[in-house]
């Protein structure tokens, strides 16, 4: 096993936890990848916290890199503080290409240069090197997986590969290559090759995308049917999840309109993924595993849940939950639109229960 340096970058801070009247401490730090890439890492714990409890790691989808998505400075904005609360010690990392981690050489270039970047093998060998350094830190042998959408299935990729690494898994409207047929993302989809039926649009989307803050929440908004979005997300939190997006990446007030850079890596294998195929073997994890599912989930699809399920056959346990009428961003809805149970069953799952 290679040993895993990590790069102290921040003193620890201590602040008041956005959910509940608890004292967080945050503290950012940098841990060595392959190739010299450097992997942002934030971790999040409740400074009286006696508790003994497994690690968990956080990890962020195909856009959004991870404070963004976990660690929001408004109330209901930030899972990696309502977890540290319950005696959790949390860790949100960004990927290769993401927020504060090493981006490639490439997304220094036009987009149209080169072949889309960050694919799940590099995600995967990015995983490993935080969780060996999680492992030892804490002195554990094992660490609790959370992961959003495409991070669902890059920790699902990485627990068939290291199955003795994981205690809990825990996938979040995650799709798993069940069926060829998706209605967004997959065959017929701005995602195809006009021109070579069944491969990804590699022109259309080249290296990287750039994302402005408005097209965060387009799929968002489609996804609730009140016209009044505010009587279902807070305000304060969409613009905090926009304006942290655009604040992760250094070039971003370069270009008018403002834009955050995201790898193409992620969509090209979300692509092969709605049109049905597998990049990893669920058959190959033994970790106690969580299958959360938004009912208006506009990534997911009911049949990977079911696929998922069938495939986890050495898994310690297995409980599938559909959130009903909740959105793909449950995490930073109101708590009565889906977030409450969303935590209660994330939570639950996690407390220690008997071998």
């Amino acid at each position: 096993m290679n040993k895993i340096t990590v790069l102290i970058i921040t003193l620890c801070s201590v602040a008041v936890c956005f959910a509940q009247n608890i004292q967080v401490k945050r503290n950012d730090f940098y841990v060595a990848g392959e190739s010299n890439i450097r992997l942002f890492v934030r971790e999040v714990k409740d400074t009286d916290t006696k508790q003994n409890r497994t690690p968990v790691l956080l990890l962020h989808g195909a856009r959004v890199p991870g404070v963004a998505s976990f660690d929001l400075p408004v109330a209901g904005g930030s899972l990696a503080a309502d977890l540290a609360s319950g005696g959790y010690t949390v860790y949100v990392m960004d990927a290769r290409g993401y927020g504060k981690s090493t981006r490639p050489a490439e997304m220094l270039q036009p987009p149209e240069a080169n072949l889309p970047l960050v694919r799940s093998a590099e995600v995967v060998s990015d995983i490993n090197a935080v969780v060996e350094a999680i492992c030892k830190r804490n002195k554990v042998e094992k660490v609790a997986l959370f992961g959003w959408a495409t991070g669902g299935h890059w920790f699902g990729f990485y627990a068939s590969l290291h199955p003795n690494r994981v205690s809990h898994l825990i996938f979040d409207n995650s799709l798993y290559g069940a069926t060829p047929a998706h209605p967004t993302l997959g065959k017929g989809s701005n995602l195809e090759n006009p021109e070579q039926k069944g491969t990804f649009n590699v022109k259309a989307f080249g290296a990287y995308r750039l994302n402005t803050a408005e097209s965060l929440i387009s799929s968002w908004n489609n996804s609730i049917a009140l016209a009044d979005k505010s009587q279902w997300r807070d305000a304060s939190i969409v613009a905090a999840y926009q304006q942290a997006a655009m604040d992760s990446d250094s070039t971003a007030k370069s270009r008018t309109p403002n834009t955050f850079r995201s790898p193409t890596g992620a969509l090209e294998d979300s692509f092969y993924l709605a049109i049905g195929r597998g990049f990893w073997d669920a058959s190959l994890i033994k970790a106690r595993t969580l299958i959360l599912r938004s009912e208006k989930d506009f990534w997911s699809r009911p049949e990977d849940v079911e696929r998922l399920k069938e495939h986890l056959i050495y898994a310690k346990e297995v409980r599938a939950v559909t959130i009903p009428n909740a959105t793909h961003f449950v995490h930073l809805d109101r708590a009565e639109r889906g977030r409450e149970l969303f935590l209660k069953e994330i939570i639950n799952f996690l407390s220690p229960k008997p071998n």
